[in-house]
């Protein structure tokens, strides 16, 4: 195979996955911090590498604030007044 050929390919290939990662950030949003989340925890065990353990604990998605009293998504308090 030709080396520019090759080039191609994997400027090519490197292109989908960016734009694949781009659709999955933005549609599934639940999805991409569930897989981070597992992804980081297989990678933080004990009998992996430091190395490994270090980059499982920057890959974890950061955690959510619990803004209410269930740590929700705010919406069971009281609702604000229609302004006409």
């Amino acid at each position: 195979m030709d080396t520019g050929l090759l080039l191609q390919y994997l400027l090519i290939a490197l292109a989908v996955l960016v734009s694949v990662w781009v659709v999955l950030k933005k549609q599934f949003p639940g999805f991409v911090r569930r897989m981070r989340g597992a992804l980081a925890l297989w990678l933080v065990k004990p009998q992996h590498s430091p190395r490994l353990q270090a980059w499982g604990r920057k890959l974890a998605p950061a955690p959510s604030s619990g803004g209410g009293a269930c740590g929700g998504c705010d919406s069971c308090g009281p609702k604000a007044p229609k302004q006409h």
